[in-house]
C-alpha cells in the first residue's frame, strides 16, 4: 500500500511518473465519480492515473446540498431501483466514511392524513429497499409535536409531520477521502493538470497553475471520461466526438447563521411552484437551498440570479415565522451546476438523475448524470465494464468494506481539551486524523500546512473551500482565515510576498463576486 498522503510539494515528480509507464487506466476528472473510478480500480489492482483541471471536487462535488440521502422523492416518480441503490448506499458510506455521514432528522410537514399515509407507504419501501436499521425508521409527529420541535413552522395548515433520519455529508472532502484512498492503493493523481488532448493511446495533460510549466503525455490502455459538467467538452477532445449528452441545471444555496434562522431539523419545505427545498442546521449556521433550472455553460463559478436568491428567501419565510430576511442576513453562498443526462421537452427538476455510461467510436469511456449518494456505485459499474473491455483478471471490488482516511477510528479521545463545537468541526472534517490538526496547534495554520503536505492543497482558494469549508461555514465566510493560511501555505510552496497577497486577493474576489447580487456589506 502507498501513502495516502498527497503533497502539493512533490507535483514535479508526480508528472515524471505519469510519464514513466503505460497504465492500465487514465481517469479524466477529480469529482466524486471520478474520484470513486480510480479507488475501485486502485483497488482491484489496475494501474491507474487520474488527472483533474481544477481542484480535486472543484466543480459540481462541492456544491451539492451535502447529503446522503436516499432519493425518497425518486419513488413518486416510480425510479424504484435508483431509490433501492440510493438507501443502500448511505449504509454503506456510513460504515466506510462514519466521520462524513452525519445522522441528521429530516422532517416533512403533512396538510392532511392521505399524505401523511402516502409517505408512509414510500417511507416504509424506501426503509425495506435500503435495510434500514429498526432504530432509524420513520415516525408520525402530532402537530402539537411538530410546533414543539420547530416552534417557528407555520402550522395554520398542516396536519403534524413525518420524520425520518437522513445522512448530512461534506462532499469536498468525501472527494478528498477517495482521491486520497485511490492514491493509497496506488493510483498516480494530480489536480489543476488540465487534459489538453486525447493521444489515441491515452492524453496529454498540462498543469493550470500560474507560473508552473509542467505537462505530461499520458499513456493509458483505456481512457474514461468523469469530468462531470465538463464530458461534453471533454468529448469533444476526440475527432468525430460531438453533439450535447447533458443538460446543466444550475442549484444556488443560501447561508444563515443559525440565530438567524434556529431550527433544530432539516425541514423540507413546500415552495410555492410546489418544489421542495431545504432548511439544513450545521452547528451555528443553517443552509437554504436549492433552486433546480437550465443553465447555460459549465462555469467553476457560476453566477446566481436575482431570482434564484429571492425565490429561496420568499419559500422561506412562508414556511417559517421569521423576520423578512434580508441580504445583508446571508452570510455565504454556493452555486453549481449539475451535469444531467439531456432529456428534451423536459423541466430540469424533471430530468433523471440516473447515470449513464456510453462508448465512443474510438473507445473513450465516458459517464454523466446520477447522485452523490450512489457514486460508489456508479464507480463499480464503470470499473466492471473497464475490467471486461481490458479482459483483465483482477481483485474484487472492495470498495463497500474499506474504511476511507479517516474513517478506521474514535478520535474523540484526543479532543478532550477543545470545546464541543470545536471537536464536532474538526472530527467532520477529519474523522480519526483530527488529532493531528490538534498536536500541530489546532489552528487555521495547522489546517492549511496539512492541506498542503497531507492532501494536494496547490492554492489558498484550495484550503478555503474545499479542504476546510470556511467560505462556506464560518464567521464572515472565512476571510478572516485568508491571511494565517496563506502565511503557513506560502511557507512550504515558497510563496513571496506578492504570491501571497494575490492567493488572497483571489479569494476575496470570488467571496465578492458571489455577492454581486447582495446588498452591500462589508466588502
Amino acid at each position: 500500500m502507498s501513502s495516502t498522503s498527497i503533497d502539493a510539494r512533490t507535483r514535479a515528480r508526480v508528472f515524471a511518473e505519469l510519464e514513466s509507464r503505460t497504465f492500465d487506466l487514465a481517469v479524466i476528472g477529480g469529482g466524486i465519480t471520478g474520484a470513486g473510478i480510480a479507488r475501485d480500480a486502485a483497488m482491484r489492482g489496475l494501474s491507474v492515473a487520474l488527472v483533474e483541471a481544477r481542484d480535486y471536487a472543484s466543480g459540481t462535488s462541492s456544491r451539492s446540498s451535502k447529503m446522503i440521502h436516499g432519493g425518497l422523492r425518486y419513488l413518486s416518480q416510480g425510479d424504484i431501483a435508483l431509490v433501492k441503490e440510493a438507501a443502500s448506499e448511505r449504509q454503506i458510506l456510513r460504515r466506510i466514511a462514519p466521520h462524513l455521514t452525519r445522522l441528521s432528522p429530516f422532517l416533512i410537514p403533512t396538510t392532511n392524513m392521505a399524505m401523511t399515509a402516502k409517505l408512509r407507504t414510500g417511507l416504509w419501501t424506501f426503509e425495506k429497499l435500503g435495510g434500514v436499521p429498526e432504530g432509524e425508521k420513520h415516525e408520525v409527529i402530532s402537530l402539537a409535536e411538530l410546533q414543539r420541535r420547530e416552534p417557528l413552522m407555520r402550522t395554520d395548515r398542516l396536519s403534524g409531520a413525518v420524520l425520518y433520519p437522513e445522512f448530512l455529508t461534506d462532499d469536498a472532502r468525501l472527494v478528498l477521502a477517495n482521491i486520497r484512498s485511490a492514491q493509497g492503493a496506488g493510483a498516480t493523481v494530480i489536480n489543476h493538470a488540465a487534459a489538453s488532448r486525447l493521444t489515441g493511446d491515452g492524453l496529454v495533460a498540462a498543469s493550470t497553475l500560474d507560473g508552473e510549466n509542467l505537462a505530461a503525455r499520458i499513456r493509458a490502455r483505456l481512457v474514461v471520461n468523469a469530468a462531470g459538467a465538463w464530458v461534453d467538452q471533454v468529448r469533444g477532445l476526440e475527432t468525430g466526438e460531438g453533439g450535447a449528452r447533458l443538460s446543466l441545471s444550475r442549484g444556488i444555496h443560501l447561508v444563515l447563521s443559525r440565530e438567524r434562522l434556529p431550527i433544530n431539523a432539516t425541514l423540507i419545505i413546500r415552495a410555492p411552484d410546489k418544489r421542495s427545498i431545504f432548511a439544513v442546521p450545521r452547528g451555528p449556521f443553517t443552509y437554504i437551498g436549492t433552486t433546480d433550472v437550465f443553465h447555460d455553460g459549465a462555469d467553476y463559478w457560476p453566477e446566481p440570479t436575482r431570482g434564484d436568491i429571492d425565490y429561496l428567501l420568499r419559500a422561506t419565510e412562508a414556511a417559517l415565522a421569521v423576520d423578512p430576511i434580508t441580504d445583508a442576513d446571508v452570510v455565504s453562498l454556493w452555486t453549481g451546476v449539475r451535469p444531467l443526462i439531456a432529456q428534451p421537452g423536459k423541466k430540469a427538476n424533471e430530468v433523471s438523475r440516473k447515470d449513464e455510461i456510453w462508448t465512443s467510436p474510438g473507445g473513450l469511456i465516458s459517464i454523466a448524470g446520477g447522485k452523490l449518494s450512489a457514486y460508489r456505485a456508479m464507480a463499480e459499474r464503470v470499473v466492471d465494464l473497464v475490467v471486461a473491455r481490458l479482459g483483465a483478471t483482477i481483485l474484487p471490488c472492495a470498495t463497500a468494506d474499506t474504511p476511507l482516511p479517516g474513517g478506521s477510528g474514535n478520535a474523540s479521545d484526543g479532543l478532550r481539551d477543545l470545546d464541543p463545537p470545536s471537536a464536532e468541526r474538526l472530527i467532520g472534517l477529519y474523522g480519526d486524523e483530527a488529532e493531528a490538526i490538534v498536536g500541530a496547534g489546532g489552528d487555521v495554520a495547522a489546517e492549511a500546512s496539512r492541506a498542503v503536505t497531507h492532501e494536494g492543497a496547490a492554492t489558498l482558494e484550495d484550503y478555503w473551500v474545499r479542504r476546510s469549508a470556511r467560505a462556506w461555514f464560518d464567521h464572515d465566510a472565512g476571510r478572516d482565515a485568508l491571511a494565517p493560511a496563506a502565511s503557513a501555505m506560502g511557507a512550504l510552496l515558497g510563496w513571496d510576498d506578492d504570491t501571497r497577497a494575490a492567493q488572497i486577493a483571489h479569494c476575496r474576489r470570488i467571496h465578492h463576486d458571489s455577492r454581486r447580487l447582495l446588498a452591500a456589506k462589508g466588502e
